[in-house]
């Protein structure tokens, strides 16, 4: 007889936002996998829902060590509530890896859906939504920070990372430099608690303004994307002078007119064309 993992969203914030299958998972599990077993005591309780011998700490230092112990508790027929201190399971917290570990196992896995600071933020953000990336903490040093913000230099779809509020006006200042000045930004804070605010400009203007204010409590960066790179125009005028120059670097026509073509990256069909009208002038 198989049980279960069900992985459960727990409230941001706001204490109202729990859905009620979630609190009847919670209150019907027969272990409750949690990061901080105090701070899910605490929901618990709120709830009124005993916590006396299911809790069960699942956190970023153990969580692999764990998987057998609890993929064998499902086998054997356990219900297993995954929860994380708040929002999503595994989004930037613990979970991820004992999931695929119940998958690759044949377990089932279901899930509650529940509170998100990623999407929270997103949505309220007033950038695009259509298409966005989430990045979580970003490295905090060396080579992968670098490559990091390479990457988001040129990302043109809207990203969400997370910040230490106390690293806030330092990152921002960063990615100002790193990013451009004028590129959009929204600084979501306290979603969904009694100081929720919500600050939209450019990067110059929020690392100027974070340098002068105490950011306070949970924070999230909601990044506008990168332009498209623009389109340049490749004239005929273009096209000509760099067929000029291979042939007299001593190439065939054939094989100017497929250097010009990949250097440009335009038609061969067109290179071609003007080669042989080139030719015959």
């Amino acid at each position: 007889m198989s049980g279960e993992l069900v992985v459960v969203g727990t409230p941001i914030g706001n204490l109202g936002d729990i859905a009620p299958r979630a609190v009847e998972a919670l209150r019907a599990a027969e272990m409750i996998l949690c990061e901080d077993t105090r701070r899910t005591r605490e929901l618990l309780s709120a709830l009124s829902i005993p916590a006396t011998g299911r809790l069960s700490a699942l956190h970023d230092h153990n969580e692999r060590v764990r998987c057998d112990e609890v993929v064998g508790a499902i086998a054997s027929g356990r219900t297993v509530v995954l929860v994380s201190d708040a929002g999503m399971p595994g989004i930037s917290d613990p979970g991820s890896v004992l999931v695929a570990a119940v998958v690759d196992d044949g377990g089932s896995v279901t899930v509650i859906p529940g509170p998100s600071a990623v999407l929270a933020a997103l949505v309220v953000s007033g950038l695009p939504t259509d298409r966005f990336c989430m990045e979580g903490f970003l490295p905090r040093r060396g080579k992968d920070r670098r490559a990091a913000l390479e990457a988001l230099a040129t990302e043109e779809r809207t990203s969400v990372l997370f910040e230490s509020p106390r690293r806030l006006a330092a990152t921002l200042a960063e990615f100002a430099t790193a990013l451009g000045a004028d590129r959009r930004v929204v600084i979501a804070r306290e979603l969904t608690k009694l100081h929720e605010e919500i600050w939209r400009g450019s990067l110059e203007a929020a690392a100027q303004h974070w340098s002068e204010v105490e950011a306070r409590g949970e924070v999230v960066i909601v990044l506008g994307g990168a332009a498209p790179p623009a389109i340049v125009e490749i004239s005929d005028a273009d096209i000509i002078e760099r067929l000029h120059q291979a042939l007299a670097e001593g190439r065939s026509k054939r094989d100017a007119t497929d250097q010009v073509a990949a250097e440009l990256g335009v038609v061969r069909r067109r290179v071609y064309e003007l080669a042989i009208a080139l030719a015959s002038a």
